[in-house]
């Protein structure tokens, strides 16, 4: 075997790795979303377990609070509110 002469050791070194503010850059580019489209959807740790009737009984707050936490809209009045939850939440033969 040979001696290593400084270009080949230099050749071994492992790249440097981006920074965080060099992947917090390319994260804006894409929309923030994490390579994820732009979306602003979020996924909390747990599913909400509501049934049909705890949505229908539900105060307008906390069915606000619900869509936030996933990122969804809030618009609309409360009736509208409760359908989009019923309708992102709740299988179809629950509702």
């Amino acid at each position: 075997m040979g001696s290593l002469d400084p270009s080949s050791v230099v050749s071994l070194q492992p790249k440097a790795e981006k920074t965080t503010a060099a992947v917090g850059e390319q994260q804006q580019h894409r929309g923030g979303g994490g390579g994820c489209g732009g979306s602003s959807f979020r996924m909390p740790l747990h599913y909400p377990r509501y049934k049909k009737a705890d949505y229908e009984a539900m105060p307008e707050w906390r069915v606000d609070c619900l869509l936030r936490e996933y990122g969804l809209p809030v618009d609309g009045d409360l009736d509208a509110k409760r359908r989009f939850a019923m309708g992102a939440f709740l299988w179809p033969g629950q509702y």
